[in-house]
């Protein structure tokens, strides 16, 4: 394969960057590719935004500027997350892209934030069309590109299972643990009356593992603990807790995400309660390795469940570890390096 660039909307703090980019990018070096990587925006960014602090524009321009230079200089052969330059109209990345064969990569539904932008609602579909490839995430953003691009292949956010080797034991209070950003902490805090009612039928905790800094916003009534995401304790967080959520709203972004933290619930072995939403019907198998819930009603009563019996958390466990394959880099690194030499031959 001929020399290959790599642009990534975030560095490897960056959880769709990181999993979906960097974890292939390291793995395609063992094959003596020639490689490149560039990431949009840095740790710093990060940081600041998961703070709620503002961002520095100076850094912002600056990012520009540093994306500009290496897409000048990118190889023939280019893979891309999402977009070359965010908010910035589809004849700007055309510039760069129209001598060169390249890949997009989506795993959220990120037409949502164009939608009502004039010069950007097409963007998107413009880079589609005249992709010569596309990775997705899931089934709804297969069908949709699809429909412009038939140059598509389905791979999800996958999990490397060599981090999720070793048993741990389990904490002492029944820990529900959901994992994420503090952006998509909202979906918690939009099933607040979930959680509150839920404390007054069950003995629980619920596990926060994004950012410390989310305890101003802990949900009244209910006993929680914050702590900092890292690389080093994920797996050590997930498989010390007993069941693992999802929870999703109605909308059309929620339609379009991967499902990853599911994926990471399977991977540490405990089971599945999410919203009955796009991918999260695919990934939790009701009744086999988790619940979906539709309604208040049945997210209290897939937990009571699993709250009462600990032989029924035991056999959905063992189900989420046999299910954790279909979602790992072992099963799909393969069809990912082969999609890559298909289309850059």
């Amino acid at each position: 394969m001929k020399p290959l660039s790599f642009f990534t909307k975030y560095s490897t703090q960056g959880a769709s960057s990181r999993y979906r980019h960097f974890n292939y990018f390291y793995k395609l070096q063992s094959y003596e590719y020639s490689l490149e990587i560039d990431s949009f925006l840095d740790a710093d960014y990060l940081i600041s935004l998961y703070a709620k602090q503002p961002v520095s524009k100076t850094k912002i321009v600056l990012s520009y500027l540093k994306r500009l230079f290496s897409a000048a200089r990118a190889a023939e052969n280019v893979v891309i997350e999402y977009e070359l330059f965010p908010y910035l109209p589809y004849f700007a990345e055309r510039l760069f892209l129209r001598k060169r064969r390249y890949i997009l990569n989506f795993d959220d539904n990120v037409w949502d934030n164009y939608k009502n932008r004039w010069l950007l609602k097409r963007k998107y579909d413009l880079l589609v069309k005249n992709a010569a490839g596309v990775i997705v995430a899931n089934q709804f953003l297969y069908e949709k590109v699809t429909a412009i691009n038939p140059r598509c292949i389905s791979i999800p956010t996958t999990i490397d299972l060599d981090s999720f080797t070793d048993e741990k034991e389990k904490f002492d209070t029944f820990t529900i643990v959901w994992i994420g950003t503090p952006v998509t902490y909202r979906y918690i805090i939009s099933h607040t009356k979930v959680f509150q009612e839920l404390a007054g039928r069950v003995k629980y905790k619920l596990l926060i593992v994004a950012s410390k800094q989310l305890e101003s916003e802990r949900l009244p009534d209910v006993e929680m603990e914050f702590v900092d995401w890292s690389a080093q304790t994920e797996a050590y967080y997930l498989q010390r807790s007993h069941i693992g959520v999802m929870p999703l709203d109605e909308d059309s972004f929620s339609q379009g995400k991967s499902s990853f933290k599911l994926i990471q619930y399977l991977a540490a072995g405990i089971p599945l309660v999410g919203s009955a939403i796009g991918e999260n019907n695919r990934v939790i198998k009701h009744g086999v390795n988790g619940f979906l819930a539709h309604a208040p009603t049945e997210w209290m009563d897939g937990i009571e469940k699993l709250y009462d019996s600990a032989l029924l958390r035991e056999e959905l466990a063992r189900n989420c570890k046999k299910d954790a394959y279909a979602y790992s880099i072992q099963k799909y690194f393969p069809l990912y390096r082969a999609f890559l030499e298909k289309i850059f031959v």
